[in-house]
């Protein structure tokens, strides 16, 4: 998928064969929006079932990966960091190197791995996957950030395989009208799904793991 160069910049890495190794899934979003939360809530609902592993993006520490360590959705081992040192959307869009390192050892480490999620750091509307890194992207807005999010636009919510509109528990509390932002959301993305959650009331993301489901069963 090659994006408008205007607004994310065009895609220079091709898709690669997906036979023969993990299936790889980016999440992306804003700061805050709950993307660590979501990829713990997947660990939790998909560890027992398929083997899969984590490589998270920081700018400078690796704040996410040790709170997925601490807490104990997957051994250790399985999780890697990267330190972007520079805007997440450069390590997953445009030089993707250190990414596909770290899932390259995590499958040199357990051969046989079935699923890989790339957790970007916190960005903004255009951060998305170059698809030489993600086989599938899902995009994770929350309600704090308001009601007007998805009739921005921007390549993340236009064009992700998945859009996550999170936190809904608070949307009563930050004044955000629901509906609206759902409808909005639908209007600008078509056919592609949207799905509501709160890791609080449903804390092992089932809506959001049966999606994960199918991609690899595609």
């Amino acid at each position: 998928m090659n994006f408008d160069p205007a607004v994310a910049g065009p895609d220079r890495h091709p898709s690669s064969p997906v036979h023969g190794r993990a299936y790889r899934i980016g999440i992306g979003g804003p700061v805050g929006s709950g993307k660590t939360a979501l990829v713990a809530a997947l660990c939790r609902a998909l560890g027992d079932e398929l083997d899969l592993a984590v490589v998270t993006n920081d700018i400078y520490t690796t704040e996410d990966a040790d709170f997925l360590r601490n807490a104990g959705v997957l051994d250790t081992e399985r999780i890697e960091a990267v330190q972007t040192g520079a805007c997440p959307h450069t390590a997953i869009r445009d030089d993707i190197t250190a990414n596909l390192d770290a899932v390259e050892r995590l499958e040199a480490r357990f051969p046989g791995l079935a699923l890989v999620i790339v957790e970007s750091g916190g960005d903004n509307l255009t951060a998305v996957f170059s698809r030489g890194l993600a086989d599938s992207q899902i995009f994770v807005v929350d309600v704090a950030g308001g009601d007007k999010v998805p009739r921005k636009g921007g390549p993340g919510v236009t064009t992700a395989d998945l859009l996550v509109i999170n936190k809904i528990d608070l949307a009563h509390q930050v004044g955000a009208d629901l509906d609206v932002m759902t409808s909005d959301a639908h209007r600008m993305r078509g056919e592609l799904p949207v799905i509501t959650q709160s890791l609080v009331d449903t804390p092992d993301a089932p809506e959001v793991a049966a999606w994960v489901r199918k991609q690899l069963s595609a």
